[in-house]
Order: C-alpha cells, then sequence, then structure tokens
C-alpha cells in the first residue's frame, strides 16, 4: 500500500498539530482511527461527511506511522444509516491501531463538498 488517506476537518487537524499527535474519538472508542485506500474516499465521504465544510484529507505514508496498521473489514459507526453507502464487506479498510504520528502526514488537501452536499476526488488525487 502506497498511501493512505484521511478525514479530518481543518480544526480537529490544528488541535492535533498543537498536541503533536492526531487522537480522534474512534481510537478510544472503537481502538483505532478509521483510514482508507484512494479508492475509497469518495465513498467514505459521501456516506458520513455529506455536506459538512472545513475539511481536509490527510495523505499519510503508511512506512512512517508508528502504530499499527491493518487492513480490515469495515467497521461502520454505531447506527450509522449512511454505512449501505460504502463498499461491500469484503472491501478491506486501513486501520490505524494508535495516535497518528504527524510526521507521517505528507500531503494536505483541501476538500470542499460540491453544492448539492456531495464530494467529488481533488484534483491532485485525480
Amino acid at each position: 500500500m502506497t498511501k493512505i488517506y484521511h478525514i479530518i476537518s481543518a480544526a480537529a487537524l490544528t488541535e492535533a498539530r498543537a498536541r503533536g499527535e492526531y487522537r480522534p474519538d474512534s481510537l478510544a472508542r472503537e481502538g483505532f482511527i478509521h483510514f482508507s485506500q484512494k479508492h475509497q474516499i469518495l465513498s467514505v465521504a459521501n456516506a458520513f461527511y455529506r455536506g459538512q465544510a472545513g475539511l481536509v484529507i490527510l495523505v499519510v505514508a503508511p512506512e512512517r506511522l508508528r502504530a499499527a496498521l491493518r487492513c480490515e473489514p469495515p467497521v461502520h459507526p454505531a447506527g450509522a444509516a449512511a454505512s449501505a453507502a460504502l463498499p461491500a464487506a469484503e472491501s478491506l479498510f486501513p486501520h490505524l491501531y494508535g495516535a497518528l504520528n504527524l510526521d507521517a502526514v505528507t500531503e494536505i488537501i483541501h476538500f470542499p463538498a460540491n453544492p448539492d452536499g456531495s464530494f467529488s476526488l481533488p484534483p491532485e488525487l485525480e
């Protein structure tokens, strides 16, 4: 796997920079941070982030990660009606079992919603 991707609010990224690492609620709640492969970004964005503003995509180099990375079937947040829009369960998603060390982030890409609230892949990732 060459790169992995994580959708995050710009505000959460600012907080992570201040702390020196990224520890979202999912890490405490589920034990890992959700990531996507490039071909999974849009299905995740449109299922869970539709209409949200102020988002960015973190591009992460797996070889720089300090925590364990595993590719596993998707784990959907409890009660997420949008999970039906995600790829089939046999698609594997990267899960990071620990905090994201920010020196593993190689690029930050602005990720605005379309006028209808949906997302399109940013030109940098096409």
